[in-house]
C-alpha cells in the first residue's frame, strides 16, 4: 500500500496510527533501509494537502530528514519542533507492533512513545496553526532520522540549516517522553571502542604469540581502578558523571593466542565537561599501554544557559494547562544536545513517560497525547 492511497487522518490518534503502522526500525537494529524514507513521505504528502511547506534534507550518512513549514511572515520570530522518525527493535514485543491498539487511557504501539507521539502531536498542531487567525510565529517542524543510533539527522541539521534560522530564533522543542515536564539541561555521552593487537600463534606454544586479551586485561584495570573512580563530577540538575566498561571481544577460537580485542566505553559527560578534557583524562591513565580508539560517538551535554531564557515563552502556557513548570534536568542524551551545541536555546518535553519507552508493550497515554497537542499549539500561539 502506498501512502497516497491512505486516507488523511481525522485526529492525532488517527495520524499516530498510520505513523506506527510503517515500520521504522532503525537499520542498525536490523530495520530495513527504506523504512524511515517511507515514513517521511507520507508525512511529507500529508503536510502539503494540509498547505504547509516542506523541504527535504540530505543527510550525509543516508536519508533525508523533511523539514516542515509554516512561514507567516519573513519578518517574524521562528519557532522549531523536532522528532525523530526512527525506532528501536521490536524483538521481543507482546503487541503488534505496527498496529496501534487501544486500550482505556493506552495507546501501544512501536514509537506509540518514543517518539511518533510527539511527532503527531506537533503535527497535529501544525495543521491546525495553519489555519489560525492568529499566527505571530514562523513555525517549522523537522522530523530526523537515526536518533536512536547516531543522531545523524539531528546533527546533520544542527552543523548546516539551523544556522539560518538563529538570527530570529526562539528555541527549538525537542518531542521525546517527559510526561510533559520541561528538560532544560541534559548530559552528554562519549563512546568509543579502545583496541589492543598481539601477534597470533598455535596455543601449543603460547611464547611463540603475543594475546591481545592479556594487554586489554591490563587496559580494563587502569581504567576502572585509575579512572573511574575519578569520574566524581555533578551537576545540580543532570546528576553525576559516569564511566563504564560495557562491551569485550576478542580471540577467534581456543587454540589460538588472540591477536586482537576491543572494548566498547561509555562515558557521561555533564554540563561543563569537554570532549578533550575527556580524552586528556583517558590518554593520562592509558599511558605507557599500546592501544588504539575507535568508532568514536559523541553528544555535547547541554546546560541550562540558553534554554532557561527560553523557558519563560513556555510556561504560561504549561501552568494553564495544569502542567510543572520548572526546568528540570536528566542524565540521558537527545536530539536537543547538537541543537544546543549549534547556539539553539532548546527544552525537550513530550508525551509519555521513559519508562514506558523501547519496552515490549510501548505506550502512551491518550490523555497526554491530547494535552501534547494543546500545550504545542498554544506555544505557537503565544506572544510575550
Amino acid at each position: 500500500m502506498t501512502s497516497t492511497s491512505v486516507a488523511a487522518p481525522q485526529s492525532c490518534e488517527e495520524l499516530l496510527a498510520q505513523m506506527i503502522a510503517i515500520e521504522t526500525v532503525n537499520p542498525f537494529f536490523g530495520g530495513p533501509a527504506e523504512g524511515q524514507e517511507r515514513l517521511v513521505g507520507r508525512l511529507e504528502t500529508l503536510a502539503r494537502g494540509w498547505g504547509l511547506g516542506t523541504r527535504r534534507l540530505p543527510v550525509p550518512a543516508g536519508g533525508e530528514n523533511l523539514l516542515v513549514m509554516c512561514e507567516v511572515d519573513p519578518a517574524a520570530p521562528w519557532l522549531l519542533f523536532e522528532s525523530h522518525v526512527d525506532t528501536v527493535s521490536t524483538a521481543g514485543m507482546t503487541v503488534d507492533p505496527f498496529r496501534l491498539k487501544t486500550e482505556g487511557d493506552r495507546l501501544y504501539g512501536r514509537g506509540a512513545c518514543d517518539t511518533k507521539g510527539s511527532g503527531a502531536a506537533m503535527l497535529w498542531a501544525l495543521q491546525d496553526y495553519v489555519r489560525s487567525a492568529k499566527r505571530p510565529h514562523n513555525v517549522g517542524l523537522l522530523f530526523a532520522l537515526d536518533e536512536e543510533a547516531r543522531m545523524t539527522g539531528a546533527k546533520t541539521f544542527a552543523a548546516t540549516e539551523l544556522k539560518s534560522f538563529l538570527p530570529r530564533l526562539r528555541g527549538v522543542i525537542v518531542g521525546e517522553p517527559t510526561l510533559m515536564r520541561p528538560v532544560i539541561a541534559t548530559n552528554g555521552v562519549m563512546r568509543w571502542k579502545t583496541i589492543t593487537r598481539g601477534r597470533a600463534a598455535h596455543s601449543s606454544v603460547p611464547a611463540n604469540g603475543r594475546s591481545a586479551i592479556s594487554a586489554m586485561l591490563r587496559v580494563v584495570d587502569a581504567l576502572e581502578t585509575r579512572y573511574v573512580p575519578t569520574v566524581t563530577g555533578s551537576h545540580p540538575l543532570t546528576g553525576r558523571a559516569a564511566m563504564s566498561v560495557n562491551v569485550i571481544r576478542g580471540g577467534t577460537q581456543v587454540n589460538i593466542i588472540p591477536e586482537y580485542c576491543e572494548i566498547e566505553c561509555d562515558r557521561r559527560t555533564i554540563p561543563g565537561e569537554t570532549e578533550a578534557q575527556v580524552w586528556a583524562e583517558v590518554d593520562a591513565v592509558l599511558a605507557g599501554h599500546e592501544v588504539e580508539r575507535s568508532d568514536i560517538y559523541v553528544v555535547p551535554s547541554m546546560g541550562d544557559e540558553l534554554s532557561r531564557h527560553f523557558l519563560p515563552l513556555l510556561q504560561p502556557v504549561l501552568a494553564r494547562h495544569g502542567l510543572e513548570t520548572t526546568g528540570r534536568g536528566e542524565p540521558y542524551v537527545t536530539d536537543a544536545s547538537h541543537f544546543g551545541g549549534a547556539g539553539a536555546p532548546a527544552i525537550v518535553i513530550g508525551p509519555g513517560d521513559l519508562a514506558q519507552a523501547h519496552t515490549k508493550d510501548e505506550w502512551v497515554s491518550r490523555r497526554q497525547l491530547a494535552q501534547a497537542v494543546a500545550v504545542y499549539g498554544d506555544l505557537m500561539r503565544a506572544e510575550d
